[in-house]
């Protein structure tokens, strides 16, 4: 149980990086805001990996990594548009 935690927690903090090294220009959101849009989009890719049928593959699941990247991205892209309409 906490080893999942543990890793649920470096995985959306990778994935949250990455998805804010993929966008272009600046995300005028904290670092923790990242991590926690990294682990809300992995926890959420896993489960369409799942329903997919593609989430017991041998060895890195690149599929699942993909659409958890594509979720981190969408999300990332999502709180930075409406933090800055807030300060708007």
């Amino acid at each position: 149980m906490i080893g999942s935690i543990i890793a649920a927690i470096v995985i959306g903090a990778v994935i949250g990086a990455l998805a804010r090294l993929i966008l272009p220009g600046r995300q005028n959101i904290s670092i923790g805001l990242t991590v926690i849009v990294g682990i809300v989009a992995a926890l959420i890719g896993t489960a369409i990996a799942a329903a997919l049928g593609l989430a017991r593959t041998p060895g890195i699941n690149w599929w699942e990594h993909i659409i958890q990247l594509a979720l981190a991205v969408i999300g990332v892209l999502a709180v930075a548009q409406l933090r800055q309409k807030k300060t708007l």
